[in-house]
Parts: C-alpha cells; sequence; structure tokens
C-alpha cells in the first residue's frame, strides 16, 4: 500500500499523469478562461527577442537567460508574453517544417517562465510579415501555412500544462496599410485566420483539447475589436481569450518625431494631446465589455509609453511624472475592466524596464507604476 501512494503522488506530478479519483488531468485545471486571467496578474513581454527574424540577438539583445526571467518574476510580474517568429526558421517550404533546435530553444525559454511559477503566452509575431496580407486571393495560401504552424507548435507543446497559453498571432494587417478603417473584405479574412489557428490547435488533441486559446482582432486594434471581431467556433467551451493593444495617444505613447508630446494626464502641468487622456482609457476600455460580459477575457497583449531619454532637466522630470502616471492608469483601468495587461519592455532605451544585461529593473518609477495596480 505504501509503494502504491508514492507511485500515485510520483505520477501525479509528472506531465502527463491523470488522476485516478476522478479521471481529470491535474495540469489542466476545470476553469474557464476568465477564472484563468484572474490568476494572470500583470504581464510582461519579452520583446525583440524570438520574434527577432535574424536570429534572436540580431535585434541587439542578447540570449534570453534564466536569471532574467527570475528578475521579471522578482519585479512582481506573473505572466510572460513570448513574442516567436517561426516562418524563418523553416527548413522545408513545401511542408513548412519548422527545425526542431528552434521549436527547443522555444520551449526551453517557456520553461524559464513555468519553472518560476508564471503564466506564459507564446505566438505567431510580426515574423516577416507573411500573415500580412488579408485578401481573399490569399485566404487559401495564408492560411494552409498558418494550419501547418500551428499544428507543429501545438504538438509540440502538447504535454504542457494549462500555465502555457497560445495566442494566433499579432498585429495582423494589410502590409504597409495601418488604417483603422479596413475593407471589409481584410476583416473577413482577418477572422478565418483566427479560426484556423483554433482549429488547428484542437485538432493536435490531449491537453490541447483544453488549453487556453487568444484570438486576435485586426491591428489588435480596440475599435476594430468591438465593431469587427467574431468569436471563432470552439469545440471547447470557456477556453478563449480576445486580444488587443493599447498605444493612445500616439502623440505621447510611440511618435519618435517631433513634433510630439512628452507630458499625459491630469499630473500635467503642461499642455497635452488633445485626445486620449484618462476619459479616453475609461471610454475605450469600456468598449471591452462586450467581450468580458459574454465569459471572454481579454488580453491587453501590449501597452507602454516611449521613455524620452533625449529631454532633460526640467522636461524630463515632468516627463518622468506623467510617464509613470501614465503606466499607473492604464494598468489600472485595464484590470478594472476585465483585461490582463501586458508591458511592452523590447530592451530598447525606449521601452525597457529591466535590463537584459545586468536583469536590472532600469526604470524603478514606472515598474512601481504599474505594480501600484496590485494594491
Amino acid at each position: 500500500m505504501k509503494t502504491f501512494t508514492i507511485l500515485l503522488l510520483f505520477c501525479l506530478l509528472i506531465s502527463g499523469c491523470k488522476s485516478e479519483n476522478n479521471g481529470e488531468d491535474p495540469a489542466m485545471r476545470d476553469i474557464t478562461s476568465m477564472e484563468l486571467s484572474k490568476l494572470m496578474g500583470i504581464g510582461w513581454n519579452l520583446g525583440n527577442s524570438l520574434e527577432a527574424t535574424g536570429g534572436e540577438t540580431s535585434w541587439g539583445n542578447p540570449k534570453v537567460t534564466s536569471d532574467l526571467i527570475r528578475a521579471v518574476k522578482e519585479a512582481g510580474f506573473t505572466s510572460v508574453r513570448i513574442p516567436v517568429s517561426w516562418s524563418v526558421h523553416i527548413t522545408d517550404q513545401g511542408t513548412h517544417k519548422i527545425d526542431n533546435a528552434w521549436m527547443q530553444r522555444v520551449g526551453q525559454v517557456v520553461n524559464y517562465v513555468l519553472v518560476n511559477d508564471m503564466f506564459a503566452i507564446i505566438n505567431i509575431h510580426w515574423d516577416n510579415g507573411w500573415m500580412n496580407d488579408p485578401r481573399e486571393s490569399s485566404r487559401q495560401q495564408v492560411n494552409a501555412k498558418l494550419h501547418a504552424v500551428w499544428t507543429q507548435i501545438a504538438t509540440y507543446f502538447k504535454d504542457y500544462d494549462d500555465r502555457l497559453l497560445f495566442a494566433g498571432s499579432n498585429e495582423v494587417h494589410m502590409e504597409g496599410d495601418w488604417s483603422s478603417s479596413p475593407p471589409a473584405e481584410y476583416l473577413s479574412v482577418q477572422n478565418s485566420f483566427n479560426q484556423t489557428f483554433v482549429d488547428a490547435v484542437r485538432e493536435t488533441g490531449g491537453r490541447n483539447l483544453k488549453r487556453h486559446l487568444v484570438i486576435q482582432s485586426y491591428l489588435t486594434n480596440i475599435d476594430l475589436a468591438y465593431r469587427s471581431l467574431i468569436i471563432p467556433q470552439d469545440p471547447t467551451p470557456n477556453r478563449l481569450m480576445v486580444e488587443v493593444h493599447y498605444y493612445d495617444p500616439y502623440e505621447f505613447a510611440l511618435k519618435e518625431d517631433e513634433p510630439y508630446d512628452f507630458r499625459w494626464g491630469s499630473v500635467a502641468t503642461g499642455p497635452v494631446t488633445s485626445w486620449g487622456q484618462e476619459d479616453w482609457v475609461e471610454s475605450t476600455f469600456g468598449k471591452m465589455k462586450k467581450f468580458t460580459d459574454k465569459g471572454f477575457p481579454v488580453i491587453l497583449g501590449e501597452y507602454g509609453a516611449l521613455y524620452r531619454i533625449q529631454l532633460t532637466g526640467d522636461e524630463l522630470k515632468e516627463h518622468k511624472k506623467c510617464r509613470s502616471h501614465y503606466l499607473e492608469y492604464v494598468t489600472e483601468a485595464a484590470i478594472r475592466h476585465g483585461m490582463v495587461p501586458f508591458y511592452w519592455d523590447n530592451g530598447a532605451p525606449d521601452f525597457v524596464l529591466i535590463s537584459r544585461s545586468s536583469n536590472q529593473v532600469v526604470h524603478p518609477d514606472a515598474l512601481q507604476a504599474i505594480m501600484k495596480a496590485r494594491q
């Protein structure tokens, strides 16, 4: 009897084993995506690393280490979004076969996250833009490749527990066209990409039958999600999430060239952008109630604001104050509106939060602002 008990406990701990008591897999909890989202907390992006199309270090960041991910955990984050490129690692263009060494490397980084008891999201990121052709004439070709790629990814990660989520794509749009008013054709085709993603993952079976999946709106734009996102058909109920991004107002959050705004919000002591202030955050995030009311939690997969290193003196001091206010307000508002926020950290001076070389927090004021939302 003692031997049986030891074997049973060991069985419950290893991957792929199921409880003998109720036949359920303890690694895939019987909880909805909405319930899981409440456990994910505040997330961080491992940007400009595994999605770098010239290789992991080709965009200026060093190779990802377990020490870096441990530093992310110690900073207070409980989820990590891992943007990934796959197409550049395909060894056979006819079958879309992904290099196994690359699959293993992505798995290694995912393991860094899971061993720190955080949630991980992997996706197909920009990937040289092969998905950025949402025309009817390209629908079949892109969907065929998408199905092949996600079948391989899902198969490789089939035995991972429910702390690993899959996200179908990133900011899919017509290459070179960032318009927030795309033609209906583009919206329809991009919605088909979401359906192909769900179908491919579920068809691999096993734990992927219950894995929590994240679908994207066109451009991951919040307004377009509200107006045009169609939730895919899914044989598994309550296992889908919606992803959007937020970088409003552009003049403060993203615009690099002058004229730009370095102030934001009610704390500013000078002029701010005429739109995109606190009231805009509330009205924009409020649109996501369309999904959360129906049981679909929303992943705010990217958000943030440029740190304007060119500023000095009082202007830099004012900018840091406004930027911290922005990060605190957006993070708190996202959580309040049923969203899981993931700060965009690309390792570069404009968005870096945690150094990829020293593993130290670069902007403690920004980190503190983000983490205030947990209180």
